[in-house]
């Protein structure tokens, strides 16, 4: 199952995200977290922090979850 996870910006870094999501709770522990594992975007292995996330892109953290960035704008 996945959780939406909602962003009032236009898009949001995968740093920012993590912590917004309450996966990791500081900037060090996510940098770290990257570095050694990465996460899944839209199907894609990724390890930057400043990954720019929009809405409908999907982040799946292995043995964690997955997640959706979702707007809380009524227009895209």
């Amino acid at each position: 199952m996945q959780e939406n996870i909602e962003i009032k910006t236009d898009y949001i870094t995968l740093g920012q995200f993590i912590k917004l999501a309450n996966i990791l709770e500081s900037g060090g522990m996510v940098k770290a977290f990257l570095q050694d594992a990465g996460v899944l975007v839209n199907g894609e292995l990724e390890h930057r922090r400043g990954r720019k996330l929009y809405p409908d892109d999907v982040v799946e953290i292995e043995d964690i979850g997955s997640y959706i960035v979702s707007s809380s704008e009524s227009t895209h």
